[in-house]
């Protein structure tokens, strides 16, 4: 391969909550997830917090370095590369046709960017529908802002592939009087990416009752090789007119810690609200190096890059799965088609040897092996595990777990 996907790169201490937190707790701090502290002669294997344990493209550090040699950072407006960088990207990555910069506009976060929406679209108290298992920032978004949260429970085919429950969605949209929504799009933790007429399934049900969505599709370039993302938006003009949808480059280029995402939005009835509420909070703001970071990665080496990525997340998650399924009778767990999270569904297991998932993950935790209860998630006895690290980081992940904690 070109690019490196091999170095165990040493992050502690370089601001990485995925192991300064962990280690903090080795070192006598309080203990890290469900009480745990990791024995005397383990490393740290981070696969919990969702960032990659992989080098950034090289083209990224690259332009930010030279951006930074110039010693002025003042105010600024972003330039047109800005925007022909994303506008390129979207059509071809995704298939999108007509974005143009005026749907464009920047977000500190994918969530700070659902909270405006939310906040245009909902008044207090309303109920918001999501697919669950969902994401633990989508539940802090809406139940600390004074709205409920709404679950829509995905069902798993008899080939263990999570489906949209949609005699569910349709019953409680209507009975709620529900007129707002989340989708992710891929899915996570799931790791499902929806097919076009999955989507078109969906986007007519919320059309039916007048739904407005927000959908979240920063896990859009993480697709498995032979798999590619369907835009919300792109599935029928009504989808396109009534669907706010959040990217940023950040889970796909490892730039979570640089800030910059950005929404499209292609009704200009709900773009100019949604703006105006991001500016009025006054913080709402670019950063010149995350600005030209997203140009470097938006780029025909970015593209180079990620397809090598892709392949490499394949072959974790590949030797991951069968790994699990040979060797850890009673986790169920599917392949994800997308992102690199996975989703253990432990029940059988603890059943079967009289456990609770907290002490399964306080196990895994005491070996170096830092997973992420999946309870949050709404999976009542689920793991989810971060696969986006070098291949022999993930065997020795799965050699410990079979020694000391799947026994």
């Amino acid at each position: 391969m070109k690019y490196d996907f091999t170095t165990i790169m040493d992050r502690l201490g370089k601001d990485a909550i995925a192991v300064d937190s962990p280690a903090s707790a080795a070192g006598g701090q309080e203990g890290f997830f469900a009480g745990a502290k990791i024995r005397d002669g383990f490393s740290i294997i981070p696969m919990w917090v969702a960032d990659m344990n992989f080098p950034a493209l090289p083209a990224i550090p690259q332009a930010i370095i030279q951006r930074a040699n110039h010693p002025a950072y003042g105010y600024f407006n972003p330039p047109k590369a800005y925007f022909d960088s994303i506008i390129r990207w979207h059509e071809e990555s995704y298939g999108t046709t007509g974005l143009t910069p005026e749907c464009i506009g920047y977000e500190n976060g994918v969530l700070g960017g659902v909270v405006s929406a939310l906040r245009i679209l909902c008044q207090p108290g309303d109920s918001i529908i999501i697919q669950s298992p969902t994401y633990i920032g989508f539940s802090h978004s809406v139940e600390d802002n004074g709205w409920n949260l709404v679950l829509n429970p995905l069902i798993q085919d008899e080939e263990g592939v999570w489906r949209i429950d949609y005699k569910d969605l349709e019953e409680k949209v209507a009975k709620q009087n529900i007129h707002t929504a989340i989708f992710c799009s891929p899915h996570n933790p799931a790791g499902r990416v929806w097919e076009r007429w999955e989507v078109e399934k969906l986007m007519e049900i919320y059309k039916k009752y007048n739904v407005y969505v927000i959908s979240d599709e920063i896990w859009a370039d993480l697709t498995m090789p032979g798999i590619r993302h369907t835009p919300t938006q792109m599935v029928s003009e009504d989808a396109r007119m009534r669907t706010v949808a959040l990217y940023a480059p950040s889970k796909t280029f490892n730039l979570a810690g640089l800030i910059g995402s950005y929404h499209v939005i292609y009704n200009p009835y709900l773009r100019d609200r949604i703006t105006k509420a991001g500016k009025a909070t006054h913080y709402n703001s670019m950063n010149v190096l995350s600005m030209h970071a997203l140009i470097a990665a938006y780029s025909p080496e970015g593209q180079e890059w990620v397809k090598e990525l892709r392949q490499v997340l394949n072959e974790n998650l590949e030797y991951a799965v069968s790994f699990i399924h040979t060797h850890f009778k009673g986790v169920n767990v599917t392949k994800p088609q997308g992102t690199y999270m996975l989703f253990l569904d432990c029940t059988d297991w603890c059943a079967q040897h009289n456990t609770d998932i907290e002490s399964l993950q306080k196990a895994g935790i005491e070996v170096g092996v830092i997973w992420q209860d999946g309870r949050p998630f709404h999976g009542d006895c689920h793991i989810r595990m971060n696969l986006a690290l070098p291949h022999s980081l993930v065997t020795e992940a799965f050699d410990r777990l079979e020694k000391y904690v799947f026994v």
